[in-house]
This record gives C-alpha cells, structure tokens and sequence, in this order.
C-alpha cells in the first residue's frame, strides 16, 4: 500500500500546526477585550491553561528515549524508518489529553489567570 500522500498530507499538517499552536493563544488573547462577558474571558483563559498544559506534555515527552527496537516491539510492527503518522497522532493524543485535563480538572491556572484580569478590569 503505497502512503506517500499520507506522508505528505502529514508533512503539510505539521507546518501548519506550528502556526496554528502560535496563533491560538495570541487569538485566546486578542478575544479578551474590555467588553468580554465573564463566560468569554473564562474560556480564553481555559484555552491558555490547555496550551500551556500541551507544551509541557511535550516537553515531558522528550525525556523519555525508546530504542528502535523497544519502539517496534510496543507497537507490534515496526514503522519502516518512517515515523511520521507515530508522530502526528502523538502530537493529537497530547493535544486531545491538555485538552480534556484542562476542563475536568485543571492545575487551578485558568481560575488563578481568570481571576486576576478580573480585578484588572
């Protein structure tokens, strides 16, 4: 099975998402004005905790080295040199899991964030 345009459509998707990960805090805080309802200025600071909860996923990701072979084996197949579909659904589960912590739970940012522009207002 040939999946080179896959792997093109994937190569297309990270340089994409490198912007969109740039510009979706800057768009969380363009959204903030004076003007906000108390419903908006919550949600864009729930978007920043998720942002901020994603970047240190990954970053947390990085220390942890599996060997080609571990790598294979944990999977059942072996990726063919080509890891760029490991890679995007990585990248998807990370960012699905910031997501989700950030609305059941969170680390408390959000409110914290929520509650000092409040009083700046």
């Amino acid at each position: 099975m040939d999946m080179s345009g896959l792997t093109l459509g994937y190569n297309d998707y990270l340089s994409m998402a490198k912007d969109v990960s740039a510009t979706k805090t800057e768009n969380a805080a363009n959204a903030i004005s004076k003007d906000s309802t108390d419903e908006e200025l919550m949600s864009a600071c729930k978007q920043f905790e998720s942002y901020l909860l994603e970047q240190v996923f990954k970053e947390m990701q990085k220390t942890i080295s599996f060997d080609d072979d571990e790598k294979s084996s944990s999977i059942g197949f072996s990726m063919g040199g080509d890891d760029s579909l490991t890679e995007y659904f990585k990248e998807q589960a990370i960012a699905t899991l910031a997501s989700d912590s950030t609305e059941k739970s969170g680390l408390g940012i959000a409110q914290m964030l929520y509650e000092a522009m409040k009083r700046g207002q």
